[in-house]
């Protein structure tokens, strides 16, 4: 079998292995709400009320900031908090939004990437941040970026990495659309899910 072949099979393996993983980790997700609304919401529901909804532009500041910082809250929790907002652009203007501030993140991360290879300090540290990372784009190249975009392993992570590499930017933001597909995806799996639509208030 030719070598591209071989390759593309890799590849293909690569993502139906890491979209295993995203449906582990969405059912994860779903009875870790379950856990934190029983024990922490249930008890003070009108305070969580009024924190959650009557504060707006911190959700979607708080959303920002955990984007930048390499995905630190999951997209899900916006989702769902999204869901019961009255007012407003729609849950379905959200997960647009929230989608769009994702790429965002993923774009500035990889020119923050390009930036720092050129700086001795990062190429040392690199080295640490990406010892998972590295051998997975060596070998899968592109998919490993759709995997990021599509699963939980850390989009604005791999987007700095292959920032720092040789890896053509308009290559990049192709591969990166993957990333609006998930949260299309997933804003379905949340909106009709009627296990999630109990999960708050």
């Amino acid at each position: 079998m030719p070598r591209i072949y071989t390759h593309m099979k890799e590849q293909i393996n690569f993502l139906i292995k890491n979209f295993g993983k995203a449906i582990l980790y969405f059912l994860v997700l779903v009875m870790l709400f379950m856990v934190f609304k029983h024990y922490v919401i249930d008890p003070n529901k009108e305070e969580w009320k009024s924190y959650m909804y009557d504060n707006t532009p911190l959700i979607y500041l708080s959303y920002v900031i955990s984007e930048v910082l390499f995905g630190l809250l999951p997209p899900e929790l916006y989702m769902k908090w999204a869901l019961h907002k009255v007012g407003g652009i729609g849950y379905w203007g959200d997960v647009t939004l929230f989608a769009l501030i994702s790429y965002g993140a993923g774009v500035l991360s990889f020119f923050i990437g390009k930036y720092l290879r050129k700086v001795l300090l990062f190429r040392y540290m690199s080295r640490r941040a990406f010892v998972e990372l590295w051998p997975m784009f060596r070998k899968y190249g592109s998919a490993l970026i759709i995997a990021a975009a599509m699963t939980p392993i850390p989009w604005a992570l791999v987007s700095m990495l292959v920032g720092s590499t040789e890896y053509k930017f308009s290559k990049y933001l192709l591969f990166a659309l993957s990333r609006l597909l998930r949260f299309a995806l997933y804003g379905y799996f949340v909106y009709t899910s009627m296990s999630l639509k109990t999960l708050f208030f």
